[in-house]
C-alpha cells in the first residue's frame, strides 16, 4: 500500500508539473500520425501524458479512449482538446486500442497508456521507425530475466518470439506500450487482432511483415504496480492466455508442430 501511495503521489506530482493554461494537444485535419491512448480512471496522470503526446509529431491527432471512468478522465481529454470516444461501462484489456485505431485517420498509429508519462523523446523514435519503413515498431524492453524466476508474462513473451522464429526480439512484444504500427499492416491484420496484441504480433510475423524492437523504454519501472499484494494479478492469467490464443494461430497456420520438422521419425511404422 505504500508503494501504491508514492506512485500515486508521483503520478499528481507529474500532473502539476503540466498545469499549463497555453497547451492543448495537436489534432490536425490530416494527421500523419494518430496517438492513441485508452484510460480507464487516470485522471492522476493524463495531463502529463497528453502534453509529451502534443510534442511528438507537429502533424498528429490525439486520440483518448475513455472506457468506464468515473474520475474527471474525460474531461481533462477534452478540456486539452483530445479527440475523446467514452464507454460508460469498463471494455476490457486492450479493447480501446482496437476502437482508438478504428477511428484514426493518420497513416501512423502510435500507442500509449494513460498511466504513463512518457517524454516525447521517448515516443519519437517508434514514429521515426514506421516512417522509414517498419511495419511494427515494438519497445526493445525484455522484462526482468535476471532473477531466479521468471515471471510468467516474460517467459510467454520470450517463449512466442522463439516459437516465431524471432528469437531476436527476445521479450519485445505488442503486449507492452509504446508501440507504433503502420496503417497498413493493421488494416492487414484486422482491427479486431489488436484486442489480443500477441496474437497481432503473430499474424504480423507470419504474413511477413517488417517487425523491429527499435528503442527500449523502460515501462516495468515506471508503470504503477497495481495490484500488488494480491495473490495473483489477474493481467497475468489474461496474457498468458493471449500468447496461447498466439501459439493456436501459429499451429493452424503452419501445422501441429508450428512448422517444425519431426527430423525423419517414422511414426506411422510403429504399431
Amino acid at each position: 500500500m505504500l508503494r501504491k501511495r508514492r506512485l500515486v503521489g508521483r503520478a499528481a506530482r507529474q500532473n502539476r508539473n503540466y498545469k499549463r493554461p497555453d497547451w492543448r494537444v495537436n489534432n490536425h485535419p490530416n494527421p500523419v500520425v494518430s496517438i492513441i491512448i485508452p484510460a480507464m480512471n487516470e485522471k492522476a496522470t493524463l495531463t502529463g501524458v497528453l502534453y509529451e503526446a502534443s510534442r511528438v509529431h507537429p502533424q498528429s491527432e490525439t486520440i483518448v479512449v475513455a472506457n468506464g471512468s468515473t474520475d474527471g478522465t474525460p474531461a481533462i481529454a477534452k478540456k486539452r482538446g483530445a479527440r475523446l470516444i467514452t464507454a460508460a461501462e469498463p471494455l476490457g484489456h486492450d479493447v480501446g486500442r482496437r476502437i482508438g485505431a478504428e477511428a484514426a485517420r493518420g497513416q501512423i498509429l502510435l500507442f500509449i497508456d494513460a498511466d504513463m508519462v512518457i517524454p516525447a523523446v521517448e515516443l519519437r523514435p517508434f514514429v521515426k521507425a514506421v516512417k522509414e519503413g517498419v511495419d511494427v515498431a515494438l519497445n526493445d524492453y525484455l522484462g526482468p530475466t535476471g532473477g531466479r524466476e521468471v515471471h510468467p508474462v516474460v517467459l510467454a513473451k520470450h517463449s512466442l518470439n522463439a516459437l516465431l522464429g524471432r528469437s531476436d526480439l527476445k521479450g519485445a512484444s505488442l503486449t507492452a506500450v509504446p508501440h507504433a504500427m503502420s496503417r497498413v499492416v493493421i488494416e492487414a491484420l484486422g482491427y479486431r487482432t489488436l484486442e489480443v496484441p500477441p496474437l497481432a504480433l503473430t499474424i504480423a510475423v507470419l504474413r511477413g511483415f517488417k517487425v523491429q524492437a527499435v528503442h527500449s523504454v523502460q515501462v516495468g519501472r515506471i508503470n504503477p504496480t497495481k495490484y500488488r499484494g494480491k495473490r495473483e494479478d489477474p493481467l497475468t492469467s489474461l496474457i498468458a492466455g493471449d500468447h496461447l490464443e498466439a501459439v493456436h494461430r501459429l499451429i493452424l497456420e503452419r501445422g501441429s508442430r508450428g512448422g517444425y520438422g519431426d527430423l525423419g521419425r517414422q511414426r506411422d511404422k510403429v504399431r
